[in-house]
């Protein structure tokens, strides 16, 4: 009964999970852009993810509404 369980998780995962995969895997043949289209945007997420955190950190420098003296927090000092 154990083995059917575990066999059935890697029919879940060969077999219909990873059917997009094989497609991006088949893809790659004909087109490496194409292919390579989802690092692309997973790229483009995380740079506009830091560049927006880059501006927050930015904003709150400038507002200088941190307590920078060396003895508010205990690790520091």
């Amino acid at each position: 009964m154990l083995k059917d369980i575990f066999e059935g998780i890697a029919y879940l995962f060969e077999e219909i999970l990873f059917v997009p995969l094989d497609a991006l895997r088949s893809l790659e043949l004909d087109s490496w852009w194409a292919a390579n289209a989802l690092n692309f945007i997973f790229i483009l997420v995380g740079l506009a993810a830091f560049a927006y955190w880059m501006k927050q950190l930015k904003h709150y420098n400038e507002v200088n509404d941190e307590d920078r003296d060396p003895t508010a927090h205990s690790f520091l000092g």
